[in-house]
């Protein structure tokens, strides 16, 4: 038995596929979903979503938005999401880089919480990019 797994951001279909295990970094803590799973609905975190497909794991990055699990399927509506494997991870350092002397700059709450913001999102890019290979 498997489960099918989209992942859907304002932009386009990152993923479709048949899966045998997704874990999601849900808001309060990391969950697991396997065949048969109760129906719920999940906020998610800046994270890492992974599945299971063929005895391999799979990284996606995924950045907020809500994972929805009914009747074998698990549908992520992400508001920003990458396959690892496309994530370039010289990019996601430069724009970490950016991010932590942002944070140094800031001159006042707001500007300092959208820095650390952008830098937890680059982290989880560069970790997903990093496991990807």
């Amino acid at each position: 038995m498997s489960l099918q797994l989209d992942i859907v951001t304002p932009d386009k279909l990152v993923l479709s596929t048949s899966v045998e295990y997704v874990g999601a970094p849900g808001y309060e803590g990391e969950f697991g979903v396997l065949p048969n799973h109760i129906p719920f609905l999940c906020a998610l975190q800046i994270g890492n979503l992974y599945y299971r497909k063929e005895g391999r794991t799979h990284y996606v990055f995924v950045s907020g938005g809500f994972a929805d699990v009914s009747g074998n399927k698990v549908t992520v509506l992400a508001e920003a999401a990458e396959k690892a494997e496309e994530i370039d991870l010289d990019g996601a350092r430069k724009a970490k880089e950016r991010a932590e002397q942002r944070m140094k700059d800031a001159q006042d709450r707001i500007a300092y919480a959208r820095a650390q913001a952008e830098l937890q999102r680059e982290i989880a890019r560069m970790s997903a990019a990093s496991k990807a290979k």
